[in-house]
């Protein structure tokens, strides 16, 4: 079975086409969605639109939850919010809440957005020095809390990362279709970078007992994904697009 796994669209139509394109090409037969689909200065109506016409396996994540728990005081005092629930309407509300945490896809495959118990923690990286660094196989392990399906898809950091624990079990993090690079106070201060403005996915095809996993960057115009960010006066994600690389305030 050859799988395609897509996550932290971001509401980037642009990056989105671009990526299934290219899946649909390589003769991927399951498509698999890991969450943070629609929040993003960009395209969130078009990016439901063009998403709700495929054969996509879908569950949320912590930026989905966003958007539909957000109190009328965020959506008034945040115009990208704003922008993004008068682009959406109603009907892509209800089908982000009816999506699930998480999915087991058979007796091999598990994903998640964050970890199998938050979607708003980093499974594979840690953070605490402001630099992303790939965890202990004891600190990933204890994460998993128990999920020990021989192959774990996450997504939230950005990062495209293959990890292969001493257990054997294999963890893949696709990296993002839609967002190359941001920046983010919580736990502390911390860069994601991929230095390069190419939306990210992975292409994973079993062999027997093992599996080759393809990390891709795929080409797309992202200057006009950047165009739609700057509508909605957000320089940083313009920036974060067309470089792949965090954004520093000039004073």
């Amino acid at each position: 079975m050859k799988i395609a796994a897509l996550s932290d669209i971001h509401s980037n139509v642009f990056a989105l086409e671009a990526v299934i394109n290219d899946a649909e090409k390589s003769g991927v037969e399951l498509m698999l969605n890991l969450g943070d689909i629609l929040y993003g200065p960009i395209a969130p109506k078009a990016t439901y639109d063009m998403l709700k016409g495929l054969n996509f396996i879908a569950i949320r994540g912590n930026e989905d939850r966003r958007i539909y728990e957000a109190t009328q005081e965020e959506i008034e005092t945040n115009p990208t919010m704003q922008f993004i629930r008068d682009d959406l309407g109603d009907v892509p509300l209800i089908w982000l809440k009816s999506l699930p945490f998480d999915k087991q896809i058979n007796d091999d495959i598990y994903i998640c957005h964050g970890t199998p118990a938050d979607d708003s923690e980093y499974l594979l990286e840690d953070v605490g020095t402001g630099i992303p660094r790939l965890r202990s196989d004891r600190d990933i392990v204890s994460l998993l809390k128990g999920q020990s399906s021989p192959l774990v898809i996450c997504g939230h950091t950005h990062l495209p990362r293959t990890v292969m624990l001493e257990s054997g079990q294999l963890i893949i993090n696709p990296g993002s279709v839609g967002l190359p690079a941001y920046t983010d106070d919580k736990p502390v201060f911390h860069v994601m970078e991929n230095f390069s403005p190419h939306a990210s996915y992975a292409v994973i095809e079993e062999n027997g007992k093992s599996w080759t996993i393809q990390q891709l960057k795929v080409p797309y115009d992202y200057k006009k994904a950047a165009e739609e960010a700057r509508k909605h006066q957000r320089e940083d994600w313009a920036h974060f697009l067309t470089t792949g690389r965090g954004y520093k305030v000039r004073g």
